[in-house]
């Protein structure tokens, strides 16, 4: 179990790691390296470029697992610092995760008879490839239309409303795949099987975790700046 609490930019940075391990990988999506020694949260913020408030809220929502913020805190949080943490979960789960845990996965159904290996890989690079397509919508449709607000430029025929309504589950199918290994694996169980497993099943937390971020952080501060503009 986590330690509840709100942090706070006065907390120590090592602290809310050891407190939180999660939240190794929020911190390398805000582009912050590890070795910041006994410094303050806001001030490796600070030293890294990032908006500390943002930062600060994003840890506290995923701690707390609220999901709902009000009207003027997403006001005053920084569109481009979400964007880039946004940006950078999509790059670690296609180019790195996802891979990752292929590779390990077609090493541990090596011994399955190859029909059910072949159904069992397709099934995986399905999944793969709806997340690739999925992400790829937000990096070229999304963010570019984020950025365009943020340039002053309100496009006539596109707003941030028609993102959330077609925003769906992307970890829905991974949760499957884990069920069938878990369910219908014909051979033995090992560590490396067992390995992937747990690759899934954190897998399937942190993509949920992105997904609540996208709608309860990123489309209502979206939201409130195209207010802004009306």
């Amino acid at each position: 179990m986590y330690k509840q609490g709100f942090y706070k930019e006065t907390d120590r940075m090592i602290d809310l790691i050891a407190d939180n391990y999660p939240m190794l990988l929020v911190t390398n999506r805000f582009g912050i390296n590890l070795g910041f020694g006994d410094k303050t949260i806001g001030e490796v913020c600070r030293m890294n470029g990032v908006d500390a408030f943002t930062f600060i809220t994003l840890v506290n929502f995923l701690s707390e697992e609220t999901s709902v913020l009000s009207e003027v805190v997403c006001s005053k949080l920084s569109i481009e610092t979400l964007v880039m943490y946004l940006h950078n979960a999509h790059d670690y789960f296609l180019n790195f995760r996802l891979p990752h845990i292929r590779r390990k996965l077609i090493d541990a159904i090596s011994d399955c008879p190859e029909d059910v290996a072949f159904v069992i890989r397709r099934y995986f690079d399905e999944y793969a490839a709806e997340v690739d397509k999925h992400m790829n919508y937000e990096e070229r449709t999304v963010f570019t239309y984020v950025q365009s607000l943020l340039n002053g430029k309100k496009d006539p025929k596109y707003n941030i409303s028609i993102f959330r309504k077609h925003h769906d589950q992307i970890e829905m199918k991974i949760t499957e795949l884990k069920n069938i290994l878990i369910r219908f694996y014909p051979g033995k169980s090992s560590h490396l099987l067992n390995s992937v497993l747990f690759d899934i099943f954190t897998t399937e937390e942190d993509l949920a975790s992105h997904t609540r971020v996208e709608d309860f952080l990123f489309i209502p501060t979206v939201l409130a700046f195209e207010k802004t503009l009306a």
